[in-house]
Protein backbone atom coordinates (compact mmCIF):
# COMPACT_ATOMS: atom_id res chain seq x y z
CA UNK A 1 0.00 0.00 0.00
CA UNK A 2 1.17 3.50 -0.81
CA UNK A 3 0.03 6.41 1.36
CA UNK A 4 -0.78 9.55 -0.56
CA UNK A 5 -3.78 11.27 1.07
CA UNK A 6 -4.01 11.86 4.83
CA UNK A 7 -7.12 12.96 6.75
CA UNK A 8 -6.43 15.01 9.88
CA UNK A 9 -9.09 15.35 12.58
CA UNK A 10 -8.54 17.86 15.41
CA UNK A 11 -10.81 20.45 17.03
CA UNK A 12 -7.85 22.73 17.89
CA UNK A 13 -6.99 24.95 14.92
CA UNK A 14 -3.28 25.38 15.67
CA UNK A 15 -2.74 21.67 16.22
CA UNK A 16 -4.75 20.83 13.09
CA UNK A 17 -2.77 23.26 10.95
CA UNK A 18 0.56 22.04 12.34
CA UNK A 19 -0.24 18.42 11.47
CA UNK A 20 -1.45 19.42 8.01
CA UNK A 21 1.68 21.48 7.25
CA UNK A 22 4.01 18.80 8.63
CA UNK A 23 2.28 16.08 6.61
CA UNK A 24 2.42 18.12 3.41
CA UNK A 25 6.10 18.89 4.02
CA UNK A 26 6.71 15.14 4.01
CA UNK A 27 5.20 14.92 0.52
CA UNK A 28 1.65 13.78 1.33
CA UNK A 29 -1.66 15.42 0.46
CA UNK A 30 -3.43 16.55 3.66
CA UNK A 31 -7.10 17.30 4.28
CA UNK A 32 -8.01 18.68 7.73
CA UNK A 33 -11.41 18.72 9.52
CA UNK A 34 -12.41 19.79 13.03
CA UNK A 35 -14.68 16.96 14.23
CA UNK A 36 -15.33 13.24 14.02
CA UNK A 37 -18.65 13.84 12.23
CA UNK A 38 -16.90 15.90 9.56
CA UNK A 39 -14.29 13.16 9.19
CA UNK A 40 -16.97 10.51 8.56
CA UNK A 41 -18.63 12.79 6.00
CA UNK A 42 -15.30 13.38 4.24
CA UNK A 43 -14.76 9.62 4.01
CA UNK A 44 -18.16 9.21 2.36
CA UNK A 45 -17.28 11.77 -0.30
CA UNK A 46 -13.62 10.96 -0.91
CA UNK A 47 -10.95 8.38 -0.20
CA UNK A 48 -7.96 8.58 2.13
CA UNK A 49 -5.05 6.32 2.93
CA UNK A 50 -4.51 7.29 6.61
CA UNK A 51 -6.31 9.15 9.41
CA UNK A 52 -4.67 11.17 12.22
CA UNK A 53 -7.21 11.96 14.94
CA UNK A 54 -7.05 13.94 18.17
CA UNK A 55 -8.13 12.07 21.30
CA UNK A 56 -10.07 14.74 23.23
CA UNK A 57 -12.81 16.25 21.04
CA UNK A 58 -16.42 17.26 21.81
CA UNK A 59 -19.37 15.07 20.76
CA UNK A 60 -17.22 12.32 19.23
CA UNK A 61 -13.78 11.79 20.71
CA UNK A 62 -10.86 10.01 19.05
CA UNK A 63 -11.65 6.64 20.67
CA UNK A 64 -15.24 6.72 19.33
CA UNK A 65 -14.00 7.78 15.89
CA UNK A 66 -11.48 4.92 15.77
CA UNK A 67 -14.27 2.49 16.66
CA UNK A 68 -16.44 3.84 13.81
CA UNK A 69 -13.53 3.71 11.37
CA UNK A 70 -12.76 0.12 12.29
CA UNK A 71 -16.40 -0.85 11.68
CA UNK A 72 -17.06 1.16 8.50
CA UNK A 73 -13.58 1.38 6.93
CA UNK A 74 -11.64 -1.63 8.27
CA UNK A 75 -8.93 -1.28 5.62
CA UNK A 76 -8.16 2.34 6.63
CA UNK A 77 -5.33 2.75 9.21
CA UNK A 78 -5.68 5.40 11.92
CA UNK A 79 -3.35 7.05 14.45
CA UNK A 80 -4.50 8.74 17.67
CA UNK A 81 -2.57 11.94 18.55
CA UNK A 82 -3.09 13.71 21.90
CA UNK A 83 -1.47 15.88 24.55
CA UNK A 84 -3.57 14.43 27.36
CA UNK A 85 -3.32 10.70 26.82
CA UNK A 86 -2.54 7.89 29.21
CA UNK A 87 -1.42 4.29 28.88
CA UNK A 88 -5.04 3.16 29.31
CA UNK A 89 -6.13 5.45 26.47
CA UNK A 90 -3.40 4.07 24.21
CA UNK A 91 -4.29 0.44 24.96
CA UNK A 92 -8.00 1.10 24.36
CA UNK A 93 -7.32 2.86 21.03
CA UNK A 94 -5.10 0.04 19.82
CA UNK A 95 -7.64 -2.60 20.86
CA UNK A 96 -10.34 -0.78 18.90
CA UNK A 97 -8.25 -0.83 15.73
CA UNK A 98 -5.86 2.16 15.82
CA UNK A 99 -2.51 1.52 14.15
CA UNK A 100 -0.51 3.73 16.53
CA UNK A 101 -0.74 6.27 19.38
CA UNK A 102 1.35 9.47 19.50
CA UNK A 103 1.84 12.16 22.13
CA UNK A 104 1.84 15.85 21.25
CA UNK A 105 3.99 17.61 20.33
CA UNK A 106 5.24 15.17 17.69
CA UNK A 107 8.05 16.08 15.32
CA UNK A 108 7.91 15.71 11.52
CA UNK A 109 10.53 12.97 11.89
CA UNK A 110 8.21 11.00 14.18
CA UNK A 111 5.29 11.47 11.79
CA UNK A 112 7.44 10.27 8.89
CA UNK A 113 8.56 7.20 10.80
CA UNK A 114 4.97 6.30 11.79
CA UNK A 115 3.61 6.78 8.25
CA UNK A 116 6.42 4.66 6.74
CA UNK A 117 5.80 1.88 9.25
CA UNK A 118 2.03 1.86 8.62
CA UNK A 119 2.54 1.87 4.84
CA UNK A 120 4.96 -1.06 5.03
CA UNK A 121 2.68 -3.07 7.35
CA UNK A 122 -0.36 -2.50 5.13
CA UNK A 123 1.65 -3.42 2.04
CA UNK A 124 2.77 -6.71 3.58
CA UNK A 125 -0.77 -7.55 4.67
CA UNK A 126 -2.12 -7.00 1.17
CA UNK A 127 0.72 -8.98 -0.38
CA UNK A 128 0.01 -11.86 2.00
CA UNK A 129 -3.68 -11.73 1.13
CA UNK A 130 -2.83 -11.85 -2.56
CA UNK A 131 -0.34 -14.69 -2.10
CA UNK A 132 -2.87 -16.77 -0.15
CA UNK A 133 -5.27 -16.47 -3.08
CA UNK A 134 -2.58 -17.40 -5.59
CA UNK A 135 -0.77 -20.12 -3.64
CA UNK A 136 -2.93 -23.01 -4.82
CA UNK A 137 -1.89 -22.39 -8.42
CA UNK A 138 1.85 -22.14 -7.79
CA UNK A 139 3.99 -25.18 -7.06
CA UNK A 140 7.25 -23.22 -6.97
CA UNK A 141 9.42 -25.80 -8.75
CA UNK A 142 12.17 -24.76 -11.15
CA UNK A 143 11.50 -25.25 -14.83
CA UNK A 144 12.51 -28.64 -16.23
CA UNK A 145 14.84 -28.09 -19.18
CA UNK A 146 16.45 -31.14 -20.78
CA UNK A 147 16.33 -30.27 -24.48
CA UNK A 148 19.02 -28.01 -25.99
CA UNK A 149 16.30 -25.59 -27.13
CA UNK A 150 14.84 -25.20 -23.64
CA UNK A 151 18.24 -24.90 -22.03
CA UNK A 152 19.08 -22.09 -24.43
CA UNK A 153 15.86 -20.30 -23.47
CA UNK A 154 16.71 -20.40 -19.79
CA UNK A 155 20.32 -19.44 -20.33
CA UNK A 156 19.02 -16.32 -22.07
CA UNK A 157 16.44 -15.74 -19.31
CA UNK A 158 19.15 -16.01 -16.68
CA UNK A 159 21.28 -13.37 -18.44
CA UNK A 160 18.46 -10.82 -18.55
CA UNK A 161 17.27 -11.45 -14.97
CA UNK A 162 19.53 -8.76 -13.48
CA UNK A 163 18.16 -6.06 -15.76
CA UNK A 164 15.13 -3.95 -14.94
CA UNK A 165 14.18 -3.86 -18.62
CA UNK A 166 10.75 -5.03 -19.71
CA UNK A 167 10.65 -8.66 -20.88
CA UNK A 168 8.32 -9.96 -23.61
CA UNK A 169 7.86 -13.75 -23.55
CA UNK A 170 6.24 -15.23 -26.64
CA UNK A 171 5.01 -18.75 -27.24
CA UNK A 172 1.93 -20.87 -27.69
CA UNK A 173 -0.69 -21.12 -24.96
CA UNK A 174 0.29 -23.63 -22.28
CA UNK A 175 3.95 -23.78 -23.31
CA UNK A 176 5.26 -22.59 -19.93
CA UNK A 177 5.65 -18.83 -20.34
CA UNK A 178 4.71 -18.19 -16.70
CA UNK A 179 7.45 -20.56 -15.56
CA UNK A 180 9.97 -18.52 -17.55
CA UNK A 181 8.67 -15.36 -15.87
CA UNK A 182 9.03 -16.94 -12.40
CA UNK A 183 12.53 -18.11 -13.32
CA UNK A 184 13.52 -14.53 -14.24
CA UNK A 185 12.00 -13.12 -11.03
CA UNK A 186 13.70 -15.67 -8.77
CA UNK A 187 17.11 -14.87 -10.24
CA UNK A 188 16.67 -11.11 -10.23
CA UNK A 189 17.57 -8.57 -7.53
CA UNK A 190 13.81 -8.41 -6.88
CA UNK A 191 13.60 -12.05 -5.81
CA UNK A 192 12.63 -11.05 -2.25
CA UNK A 193 9.87 -8.79 -3.57
CA UNK A 194 6.42 -9.91 -4.67
CA UNK A 195 5.75 -11.81 -7.90
CA UNK A 196 2.27 -10.77 -9.00
CA UNK A 197 0.44 -12.01 -12.07
CA UNK A 198 -2.73 -11.10 -13.90
CA UNK A 199 -4.39 -12.93 -16.80
CA UNK A 200 -5.32 -10.17 -19.24
CA UNK A 201 -7.45 -12.53 -21.34
CA UNK A 202 -9.70 -13.55 -18.44
CA UNK A 203 -11.20 -10.13 -17.66
CA UNK A 204 -13.28 -7.55 -19.50
CA UNK A 205 -11.53 -4.23 -20.30
CA UNK A 206 -13.32 -2.47 -17.40
CA UNK A 207 -12.47 -5.16 -14.84
CA UNK A 208 -8.92 -5.46 -16.12
CA UNK A 209 -8.31 -1.72 -15.67
CA UNK A 210 -9.48 -1.98 -12.05
CA UNK A 211 -7.42 -5.14 -11.55
CA UNK A 212 -4.25 -3.47 -12.81
CA UNK A 213 -4.57 0.01 -11.34
CA UNK A 214 -7.03 -0.46 -8.45
CA UNK A 215 -10.09 1.67 -7.81
CA UNK A 216 -11.42 4.20 -5.35
CA UNK A 217 -14.53 3.65 -3.29
CA UNK A 218 -17.63 4.48 -5.35
CA UNK A 219 -15.73 4.49 -8.67
CA UNK A 220 -18.38 2.18 -10.15
CA UNK A 221 -21.31 0.02 -9.05
CA UNK A 222 -20.05 -2.53 -6.56
CA UNK A 223 -16.91 -0.58 -5.59
CA UNK A 224 -17.78 -0.53 -1.89
CA UNK A 225 -14.23 0.17 -0.74
CA UNK A 226 -10.91 1.38 -2.09
CA UNK A 227 -8.91 -1.49 -3.57
CA UNK A 228 -5.25 -1.45 -4.65
CA UNK A 229 -4.38 -2.85 -8.07
CA UNK A 230 -1.75 -5.35 -9.13
CA UNK A 231 0.77 -2.61 -9.89
CA UNK A 232 0.61 -1.48 -6.25
CA UNK A 233 0.85 -5.06 -5.00
CA UNK A 234 3.92 -5.63 -7.17
CA UNK A 235 5.73 -2.50 -5.96
CA UNK A 236 9.38 -3.46 -5.44
CA UNK A 237 8.88 -6.74 -7.30
CA UNK A 238 7.73 -8.20 -10.61
CA UNK A 239 4.38 -8.00 -12.41
CA UNK A 240 3.53 -10.63 -15.03
CA UNK A 241 0.96 -9.46 -17.60
CA UNK A 242 -0.11 -12.81 -19.04
CA UNK A 243 -1.62 -12.81 -22.56
CA UNK A 244 -1.02 -9.09 -22.95
CA UNK A 245 -2.10 -9.19 -26.60
CA UNK A 246 -5.73 -9.39 -25.48
CA UNK A 247 -5.98 -5.93 -23.87
CA UNK A 248 -8.09 -3.17 -25.42
CA UNK A 249 -6.54 -0.17 -27.27
CA UNK A 250 -7.71 2.25 -24.54
CA UNK A 251 -5.99 0.22 -21.84
CA UNK A 252 -2.87 -0.11 -24.00
CA UNK A 253 -2.44 3.69 -23.79
CA UNK A 254 -2.66 3.66 -19.98
CA UNK A 255 -0.24 0.77 -19.77
CA UNK A 256 2.25 2.62 -21.97
CA UNK A 257 2.19 5.56 -19.55
CA UNK A 258 2.94 3.29 -16.57
CA UNK A 259 5.85 1.67 -18.38
CA UNK A 260 7.34 5.02 -19.39
CA UNK A 261 6.64 7.12 -16.27
CA UNK A 262 6.05 4.49 -13.55
CA UNK A 263 2.92 6.30 -12.37
CA UNK A 264 -0.86 6.01 -12.71
CA UNK A 265 -4.18 6.85 -11.05
CA UNK A 266 -6.65 4.40 -9.60
CA UNK A 267 -9.98 4.09 -11.39
CA UNK A 268 -12.16 6.93 -10.11
CA UNK A 269 -9.22 8.65 -8.42
CA UNK A 270 -7.14 11.74 -9.05
CA UNK A 271 -4.08 11.02 -6.91
CA UNK A 272 -1.03 9.96 -8.92
CA UNK A 273 0.55 6.75 -7.62
CA UNK A 274 4.27 6.06 -8.08
CA UNK A 275 5.49 2.46 -8.27
CA UNK A 276 8.75 0.60 -8.85
CA UNK A 277 7.76 -2.53 -10.80
CA UNK A 278 9.61 -4.76 -13.25
CA UNK A 279 7.08 -5.76 -15.93
CA UNK A 280 7.18 -9.10 -17.74
CA UNK A 281 4.60 -9.55 -20.49
CA UNK A 282 3.65 -12.78 -22.23
CA UNK A 283 1.52 -13.49 -25.28
CA UNK A 284 0.60 -16.24 -27.72
CA UNK A 285 -0.26 -13.68 -30.39
CA UNK A 286 1.91 -12.49 -33.27
CA UNK A 287 2.29 -8.92 -32.00
CA UNK A 288 4.05 -7.54 -35.12
CA UNK A 289 1.05 -8.78 -37.13
CA UNK A 290 -1.32 -7.24 -34.59
CA UNK A 291 0.56 -3.94 -34.94
CA UNK A 292 0.40 -4.08 -38.74
CA UNK A 293 -3.36 -4.69 -38.62
CA UNK A 294 -3.96 -1.85 -36.15
CA UNK A 295 -5.00 -3.92 -33.14
CA UNK A 296 -1.91 -3.25 -31.03
CA UNK A 297 -0.06 0.03 -30.45
CA UNK A 298 3.31 0.13 -32.17
CA UNK A 299 4.87 2.31 -29.44
CA UNK A 300 3.70 -0.11 -26.73
CA UNK A 301 5.08 -3.07 -28.68
CA UNK A 302 8.54 -1.52 -28.90
CA UNK A 303 8.36 -0.50 -25.23
CA UNK A 304 7.65 -4.13 -24.31
CA UNK A 305 10.04 -5.69 -26.82
CA UNK A 306 13.14 -4.62 -24.92
CA UNK A 307 14.26 -8.10 -23.82
CA UNK A 308 12.43 -10.71 -25.93
CA UNK A 309 12.31 -14.41 -25.01
CA UNK A 310 10.64 -17.02 -27.24
CA UNK A 311 9.58 -20.35 -25.76
CA UNK A 312 9.06 -23.04 -28.44
CA UNK A 313 6.07 -25.41 -28.20
CA UNK A 314 6.49 -28.75 -26.46
CA UNK A 315 6.44 -30.68 -29.77
CA UNK A 316 9.72 -28.95 -30.71
CA UNK A 317 11.47 -29.91 -27.46
CA UNK A 318 10.59 -33.60 -27.17
CA UNK A 319 13.48 -34.33 -24.76
CA UNK A 320 11.51 -32.43 -22.11
CA UNK A 321 8.42 -34.66 -22.39
CA UNK A 322 9.60 -37.68 -20.38
CA UNK A 323 11.14 -35.64 -17.50
CA UNK A 324 8.01 -33.48 -17.34
CA UNK A 325 5.79 -36.56 -17.33
CA UNK A 326 7.76 -38.07 -14.45
CA UNK A 327 7.59 -34.77 -12.58
CA UNK A 328 3.83 -34.41 -13.01
CA UNK A 329 3.29 -38.05 -12.07
CA UNK A 330 5.20 -37.57 -8.80
CA UNK A 331 3.47 -34.25 -8.12
CA UNK A 332 -0.08 -35.54 -8.54
CA UNK A 333 0.68 -38.85 -6.84
CA UNK A 334 1.75 -36.91 -3.73
CA UNK A 335 -1.43 -34.82 -3.90
CA UNK A 336 -3.48 -38.02 -4.02
CA UNK A 337 -1.58 -39.72 -1.19
CA UNK A 338 0.10 -42.45 -3.22
CA UNK A 339 3.60 -43.35 -4.38
CA UNK A 340 4.87 -42.02 -7.68
CA UNK A 341 4.12 -44.40 -10.57
CA UNK A 342 6.55 -45.39 -13.31
CA UNK A 343 5.89 -45.50 -17.07
CA UNK A 344 6.13 -48.35 -19.54
CA UNK A 345 8.40 -47.84 -22.53
CA UNK A 346 5.39 -47.85 -24.86
CA UNK A 347 3.71 -45.12 -22.80
CA UNK A 348 6.79 -42.89 -22.97
CA UNK A 349 7.03 -43.43 -26.72
CA UNK A 350 3.37 -42.45 -27.17
CA UNK A 351 3.91 -39.33 -25.04
CA UNK A 352 6.95 -38.42 -27.14
CA UNK A 353 5.08 -38.94 -30.43
CA UNK A 354 1.97 -36.99 -29.48
CA UNK A 355 1.70 -33.53 -31.10
CA UNK A 356 0.68 -31.76 -27.83
CA UNK A 357 -1.53 -28.98 -29.21
CA UNK A 358 -2.10 -27.88 -25.60
CA UNK A 359 1.63 -28.02 -24.78
CA UNK A 360 2.82 -28.50 -21.18
CA UNK A 361 -0.63 -27.75 -19.78
CA UNK A 362 -2.12 -30.61 -21.82
CA UNK A 363 0.69 -32.95 -20.77
CA UNK A 364 0.00 -32.25 -17.09
CA UNK A 365 -3.73 -32.86 -17.60
CA UNK A 366 -3.05 -36.21 -19.30
CA UNK A 367 -0.68 -37.32 -16.52
CA UNK A 368 -2.98 -36.08 -13.74
CA UNK A 369 -5.90 -38.04 -15.24
CA UNK A 370 -3.73 -41.16 -15.53
CA UNK A 371 -2.52 -40.91 -11.91
CA UNK A 372 -6.02 -40.39 -10.50
CA UNK A 373 -7.50 -43.36 -12.39
CA UNK A 374 -4.45 -45.64 -12.14
CA UNK A 375 -5.05 -48.99 -10.42
CA UNK A 376 -1.50 -50.25 -10.37
CA UNK A 377 1.95 -48.71 -10.00
CA UNK A 378 2.81 -48.29 -13.68
CA UNK A 379 1.29 -46.01 -16.33
CA UNK A 380 0.83 -47.87 -19.61
CA UNK A 381 -0.66 -47.02 -23.00
CA UNK A 382 -4.20 -47.83 -21.86
CA UNK A 383 -3.92 -45.24 -19.06
CA UNK A 384 -3.17 -42.36 -21.45
CA UNK A 385 -6.31 -40.56 -22.59
CA UNK A 386 -5.84 -37.60 -24.91
CA UNK A 387 -8.40 -34.87 -25.49
CA UNK A 388 -8.20 -35.15 -29.29
CA UNK A 389 -7.84 -37.91 -31.86
CA UNK A 390 -4.79 -40.12 -31.36
CA UNK A 391 -2.21 -39.33 -34.03
CA UNK A 392 -1.10 -41.94 -36.52
CA UNK A 393 2.04 -43.79 -35.46
CA UNK A 394 5.26 -42.73 -37.22
CA UNK A 395 5.96 -44.77 -40.31
CA UNK A 396 9.42 -46.22 -41.06
CA UNK A 397 11.81 -43.76 -42.65
CA UNK A 398 12.07 -45.95 -45.80
CA UNK A 399 8.52 -44.84 -46.74
CA UNK A 400 9.33 -41.12 -46.81
CA UNK A 401 9.81 -41.33 -50.60
CA UNK A 402 5.99 -41.27 -50.84
CA UNK A 403 6.31 -37.49 -50.79
CA UNK A 404 6.41 -37.75 -54.60
CA UNK A 405 2.64 -38.19 -54.60
CA UNK A 406 0.23 -35.35 -55.52
CA UNK A 407 -0.93 -32.71 -53.07
CA UNK A 408 -4.22 -34.47 -52.30
CA UNK A 409 -2.50 -37.75 -51.47
CA UNK A 410 0.16 -35.82 -49.57
CA UNK A 411 -2.52 -34.12 -47.46
CA UNK A 412 -4.12 -37.47 -46.61
CA UNK A 413 -0.78 -38.96 -45.67
CA UNK A 414 0.26 -36.07 -43.41
CA UNK A 415 -3.13 -35.39 -41.79
CA UNK A 416 -3.16 -35.87 -38.00
CA UNK A 417 0.62 -36.30 -37.93
CA UNK A 418 2.65 -34.36 -35.32
CA UNK A 419 4.45 -31.32 -36.76
CA UNK A 420 7.75 -32.76 -35.54
CA UNK A 421 7.15 -35.89 -37.64
CA UNK A 422 6.27 -33.84 -40.73
CA UNK A 423 9.47 -31.85 -40.32
CA UNK A 424 11.49 -35.04 -40.03
CA UNK A 425 9.79 -36.51 -43.09
CA UNK A 426 10.55 -33.40 -45.16
CA UNK A 427 14.21 -33.29 -44.17
CA UNK A 428 14.89 -37.00 -44.72
CA UNK A 429 13.07 -37.03 -48.05
CA UNK A 430 15.04 -34.01 -49.25
CA UNK A 431 18.32 -35.63 -48.18
CA UNK A 432 17.27 -38.70 -50.16
CA UNK A 433 16.65 -36.51 -53.23
CA UNK A 434 20.04 -34.77 -52.87
CA UNK A 435 21.98 -37.99 -52.34
CA UNK A 436 22.80 -37.05 -48.75
CA UNK A 437 24.18 -33.59 -49.62
CA UNK A 438 23.30 -31.61 -46.50
CA UNK A 439 24.30 -28.24 -47.93
CA UNK A 440 21.99 -28.63 -50.94
CA UNK A 441 19.20 -30.10 -48.82
CA UNK A 442 19.44 -27.15 -46.41
CA UNK A 443 19.26 -24.71 -49.34
CA UNK A 444 16.10 -26.36 -50.70
CA UNK A 445 14.46 -26.40 -47.25
CA UNK A 446 15.34 -22.78 -46.45
CA UNK A 447 17.41 -23.57 -43.33
CA UNK A 448 21.10 -23.49 -42.53
CA UNK A 449 23.25 -26.58 -42.91
CA UNK A 450 24.08 -26.34 -39.22
CA UNK A 451 20.38 -26.44 -38.29
CA UNK A 452 19.90 -29.53 -40.44
CA UNK A 453 22.94 -31.26 -38.92
CA UNK A 454 21.78 -30.48 -35.37
CA UNK A 455 18.35 -31.97 -36.07
CA UNK A 456 19.86 -35.15 -37.54
CA UNK A 457 22.14 -35.49 -34.52
CA UNK A 458 19.18 -35.07 -32.19
CA UNK A 459 17.08 -37.67 -34.02
CA UNK A 460 19.96 -40.19 -33.91
CA UNK A 461 20.20 -39.70 -30.14
CA UNK A 462 16.47 -40.34 -29.87
CA UNK A 463 16.69 -43.44 -32.05
CA UNK A 464 14.40 -42.00 -34.73
CA UNK A 465 16.94 -42.38 -37.55
CA UNK A 466 19.86 -44.73 -38.14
Amino acid sequence: MSIHRVLIVDDEKLSREFLAHATEALGYEAHAVSSGAMALKALQEDSFDLVFTDLRMPEMDGIALVERLNAEHPELPSVVVTAHGSIDDAVKALRLGASDFLMKPCSPETLSMVIDRIAQTAKLMRENEYLRDELSGMDGEDFIAKSPITKAVFESAGRIANSKGTVLITGESGSGKECVAQFIHKRSPRANGPFVRVNCAALSPQLLESELFGHEKGAFTGAHKTRPGRFELADGGTLLLDELGEISPALQAKLLRVLEEEEFERVGGSTTMKVDVRVIASTNRDLPKEVAEGRFREDLYYRLHVLPVHLPPLRERTEDIAPLALHFAALHAEKNGRSAPTFTHEALVRLRDWSWPGNVRELENVIQRAVVLLQGDEISLRDLMFSTQTPAQPEPERRYSHLQTGEEDLGRMLANRPIADIERIAILATLERTGGNKTEAARRLGVTARTLSNKMKLWRQMGLVA
